[in-house]
């Protein structure tokens, strides 16, 4: 028979970023408050690849196919327009949806998500939202969303 293992020291605790106190940082007197500090500004472009992301996210939309003098060059995802004022945007999305599907369904998910998303990431929210269904198509297999 064989000697019985010796029990395993029990590891101190080790602290996780959750139980650490905060860092204390050294801003000097003169400093602004940090409201006051500056802004953040998020380019249009920024919104406009948020929304066709989020949309690529959503069961139901597709990318359509893009042909050239009758011959298939590609597909081409949701395209987005974004205004932005202040921390509220205006967006007009042109999407594909697949085809048997309920439409309004697809259409109010896609809402819901893109409305979340850009609240969520950009700290936007959607003052209005127009979406255009440019068309129908069978669904071939699972979507790829275009931005990996």
């Amino acid at each position: 028979m064989s000697a019985p293992a010796a029990a395993a020291p029990v590891p101190a605790e080790v602290p996780t970023p959750a139980s650490r106190a905060p860092a204390e940082v050294a801003v000097p007197g003169w400093a602004p408050d940090a409201d006051e500090r500056g802004a953040l500004d998020i380019a249009p472009g920024v919104l406009r690849t948020i929304v066709e992301h989020a949309t690529d996210l959503v069961p139901g939309t597709l990318h359509r196919e893009r042909r050239l003098a009758g011959v298939e060059v590609g597909d081409a995802g949701p395209r987005a327009r974004i205004s932005a004022t202040g921390d509220a945007v205006d967006v007009r999305l042109e999407l594909t949806c697949a085809y048997p599907a309920p439409v309004r369904e697809t259409v109010a998910a896609v809402r819901a998500t893109v409305t979340e998303e850009l609240e969520r990431i950009a700290g936007y929210r959607v003052r209005s939202f127009a979406v255009t269904v440019s068309g129908l198509r069978e669904a071939t297999g699972p979507a790829q969303p275009r931005i990996r």
